[in-house]
């Protein structure tokens, strides 16, 4: 074949002049196409900017209410109080872009796989060029090790096996040949293409381009990936609906103020005051601030079990996570292939190889006779392995170096694993010829001298292999023709081995001057992580349902998702790629079906979003891992994407959430039971947050109605939130303890952040609070006839002191006041000493107290003060022992 016309091309002009394969492209012409197509290279996705980040941090009902709050202020001539608010506004636009900037993701780790030379054929001469000048119609020249430019249509091959698991899922490389595939096929299925960001481990080849940057398969899925709208998190979904019903309560506490005071003939400026305070009291300004540090304190926590996360709200997403889709290969099994089953004289074995730590593999048995296994016959099918084989296995234990085939690698790993000195064998059998793997004869063969002896060893197809043997009978025959059958079944690659020993030097055609003995089969498989069931366990006891989802073939996904216990035993049931195509998503039959099936198999990128759009469309919070390319869309579309980092694509880390540094699933487990640590603290601090601002909001309220002053202004009201409520709020965001979280299932993603006993809980917390500071407010008043002055500085100490103690009613269920999660949160008494320092400071600092517009405290003010204090923790924890609250 020495020219191919311009029709074959998938991406073509009208008309393309031919390419011959002899000299390839002529510069000039090279040149044109290149400013026709332009270049091989991904189109990038331009990241978020920093103005559009900075905006999101004020652009929300909260901060324009607090602003409203600020200008009226001005407009009454309280610019100190204006200002104040408009510093607590900045403060948390500051704070939550700073930790939100590294969340810009772009799409330059895709751009990373074009940096790699190429080497075409130009001229008539092989030439390496960048891989961005690769261009349509040119000529590749490949061979193992080097990394795929382009989208190409194969010429000529020689023995070329290819590494698509990025792509495909499949961890097995894909076997090449010239021969014609249906265009409709799966990638997998392609044999005569090639794709860009793939990699060749044995042979070579010429191809020609048939496509570049975003028209190659890679580069579709890069247009999913930048397609893939990511949409607010469940916890940016809630704050957001618990900031609407604030706002709501705000108008309303207002409103109502503003309508009583003006019928019982109030002065206008003092009623406007008093409903700034109130919008002041109703906003907790410290929330979003606070949320950021929890989840902000949760990723170092993640950090230090080898996750990185890369949006903060994800570390809470994850918590909330009841479906995770999982890819099989590298996720669930380690990516490389390993010899799982042998069939010998009759006999079936099931072996593993385990690697001590220093990294020496041994062989177990793990089914088959222990005796039989060391047979002469189990010794020579691991021997023609060994030989029948071009990969290469460094001994060196510290620095192993794999090369080749990696079906060939495992071969040689079992042999030595069975005790075969490899270096010694290889010295003493000296290679004579060999016939080399082709698509016509499905088979490899070499011939090696070993003394005055010749050794003929073949591997290859079942079938093919077979009718090389000699046999006693027919039936022998066909019974391993359907033991091998049995094990395709069972998901396993399955190859035959035969030899012959003679001491006449064969022929050229070795293979066929005589009968060959039968010398067994071998099934290879990706083998599951050692920590993956455990890790699945897990799951299961918290709810969670885990899903594979993998390019893979369905006999293999399956067979994996039996041995990590994902599903049962005598499970069946198995969807792959072609039965989605047909199925009705709105129908209940398939629906059913969908959400009973664990396994997907042949799953292509566009399918992975379609089903994951499926579960989050029926209220599931769904995460994602992965580590291929072909994961990148679905990563991104996800709740949650979970990249693999050590054998992971860097397109998927750039595409993902969160990146397991150990690619350990176990770690997922970690980052789960973290996330759920951190909403329960969330929740914690927002009952906390909520009920101090609503005593603020009873207490002006109730004395407005009561017309008994204004026990506490707009400004007080504004510190009080900043110091007395933060700090511990903080405090509570960052607890560690609550391993009961992992036992329960996940909460309902439908579900508010607060619960109707939270919100009886919040209610009844600032009744307490406020009638024991109202109460001393008016004894203060009314029976030690105190000034208006000195009330509303009893009022403010006396609201503080008991907001600071009232973090101590913040533990759950039934554990005592004296040792809970809180007492024991060094957190908390870190946040207590700092509030009640500053307390001391304003009270002694003139020119603070001054500010607030707060009298110099003496002994019976302090009194008062510790009275209200500390009797609403009393009252709430005599309740607490007859109602416990959650």
């Amino acid at each position: 074949m020495s020219e191919t016309p311009g029709q074959n091309l998938s991406q073509k002009p009208d008309k393309l002049d031919i390419t011959d394969i002899k000299t390839g492209l002529l510069s000039q012409e090279a040149s044109l196409r290149i400013q026709q197509f332009g270049l091989n290279e991904l189109e990038q996705v331009k990241p978020e900017s920093v103005w559009s980040i900075l905006l999101r941090q004020v652009n929300s009902i909260i901060v324009w209410i607090l602003a409203a709050a600020a200008i009226v202020s001005f407009f009454l001539g309280d610019n100190l109080e204006g200002f104040a608010v408009i510093a607590v506004i900045v403060i948390n636009a500051v704070t939550g872009f700073v930790l939100e900037y590294n969340a810009r993701q772009s799409m330059e780790a895709l751009r990373k796989l074009d940096t790699t030379p190429a080497r075409v054929l130009r001229d008539g001469k092989i030439k390496e060029i960048p891989s961005d000048q690769v261009t349509i119609g040119d000529i590749l020249i490949l061979e193992a090790g080097d990394l795929i430019p382009a989208d190409a249509l194969i010429l000529e091959v020689n023995q070329l096996t290819v590494d698509e698991s990025a792509l495909t899922g499949e961890s097995v490389p894909s076997q090449k040949s010239t021969t014609a595939s249906d265009e409709d096929a799966p990638l997998g299925d392609r044999h005569d293409r090639l794709f860009k960001g793939t990699a060749i481990t044995n042979g070579n080849a010429k191809a020609m381009v048939t496509g570049i940057g975003q028209t190659t398969e890679l580069g579709k899925i890069a247009t999913l990936v930048s397609d893939a709208k990511r949409t607010a998190t469940p916890l940016e979904t809630k704050l957001d609906a618990l900031g609407k019903v604030l706002i709501w309560v705000t108008l309303g506490m207002a409103t109502l103020f503003l309508i009583v005071g003006f019928t019982r003939g109030q002065e206008i400026k003092q009623l406007i005051e008093t409903a700034v305070a109130l919008a002041i009291a109703a906003i907790p300004e410290g929330m979003s601030v606070v949320a950021t540090v929890a989840l902000a304190y949760g990723m170092l926590r993640l950090a230090e079990k080898k996750v990185i996360v890369k949006r903060l709200s994800a570390v809470e997403t994850l918590g909330g996570t009841n479906v995770i889709f999982t890819d099989k290969t590298g996720t669930l099994t380690e990516n490389k292939i390993e010899v799982q089953a042998l069939r010998v004289a009759g006999n079936d074995f099931t072996v593993r190889l385990n690697a001590n730590t220093e990294g020496v593999q041994t062989l177990e048995v793990v089914k088959g006779d222990q005796q039989l296994f060391h047979s002469p016959e189990v010794e020579m099918l691991s021997l023609v392995g060994a030989l029948v084989n071009n990969a290469q296995l460094d001994s060196k234990k510290s620095d192993r170096k794999e090369l080749g085939d990696p079906v060939e690698v495992a071969l040689l790993s079992y042999a030595r694993a069975a005790g075969i000195d490899l270096h010694k064998l290889h010295r003493d059998h000296k290679r004579q010829a060999e016939q080399p793997f082709s698509s016509d004869t499905r088979m490899m063969a070499t011939m090696d001298q070993v003394g005055t002896e010749y050794f003929i060893g073949v591997k290859g197809a079942v079938e093919e292999v077979l009718a090389l043997c000699s046999w006693k009978n027919p039936e022998e025959r066909d019974k391993e023709l359907e033991i091998s059958e049995l094990m395709a079944a069972d998901g396993l690659r399955t190859l035959a081995f035969a030899y012959r020993q003679t001491s006449q030097k064969p022929g050229d055609d070795f293979t066929h001057d005589e009968k060959l003995t039968y010398a067994g089969l071998i099934g290879f498989l990706d083998p599951p992580r050692k920590e993956v069931v455990k890790s699945l366990i897990a799951c299961q006891q918290a709810g969670i349902k885990v899903i594979m989802v993998t390019g893979d073939h369905p006999a293999t996904s399956l067979k994996i998702a039996k041995q990590v216990n994902l599903v049962e035993a005598d499970e069946q049931l198995v969807l792959t790629g072609k039965n989605l195509e047909s199925f009705d998503f709105n129908s209940a039959p398939d629906q059913k079906k969908m959400m009973e099936c664990r396994v997907f198999a042949r799953v292509n990128p566009a399918q992975k979003l379609d089903m994951i759009d499926f579960y989050q469309k029926h209220g599931d919070i769904v995460g994602m891992t992965g580590d291929g390319v072909n994961d990148a869309p679905a990563l991104k579309k996800s709740d949650i994407g979970i990249a693999m980092g050590l054998r992971g694509t860097a397109v998927a880390a750039e595409a993902a959430d969160m990146v397991l540094k150990d690619d350990s699933f176990a770690s997922i487990v970690h980052a789960i039971e973290q996330g759920r640590v951190i909403f329960e603290n969330i929740r914690k601090f927002i009952v906390f947050l909520l009920s101090c601002n609503m005593s603020e909001i009873f207490v002006v309220t109730f004395a407005g109605f009561l017309n008994v002053g204004s026990p506490l202004l707009p400004l007080q009201i504004l510190f009080i939130n900043i110091i007395t409520d933060v700090f511990p709020a903080l405090a509570l965001g960052v607890g560690k303890d609550n391993k009961k979280l992992m036992k329960s299932p996940p909460r309902d993603p439908k579900q508010p952040i607060l619960k109707k006993s939270d919100w009886s809980g919040i209610v009844f917390y600032a009744l307490v609070m406020t009638a024991s500071v109202l109460g001393v407010y008016w004894y203060a008043i009314d029976e030690l006839r105190m000034s208006p002055q000195e009330g509303n500085t009893i009022t403010f100490y006396a609201l503080s002191l008991a907001q600071l103690l009232h973090v101590f009613n913040m533990y759950s269920g039934k554990r005592r006041l004296f040792k809970n999660e809180i007492t024991g949160n060094k957190f908390i008494w870190m946040a207590l000493v700092l509030c009640i320092l500053i307390m001391f400071a304003i009270n002694y600092i003139p020119f603070l107290r001054q500010i607030l517009s707060l009298e110099m405290l003496d002994l019976r003010s302090l009194e008062l003060i510790l009275a209200a204090g500390f009797a609403p923790v009393l009252v709430i924890q005599t309740v607490r022992l007859f109602f416990p609250i959650k």
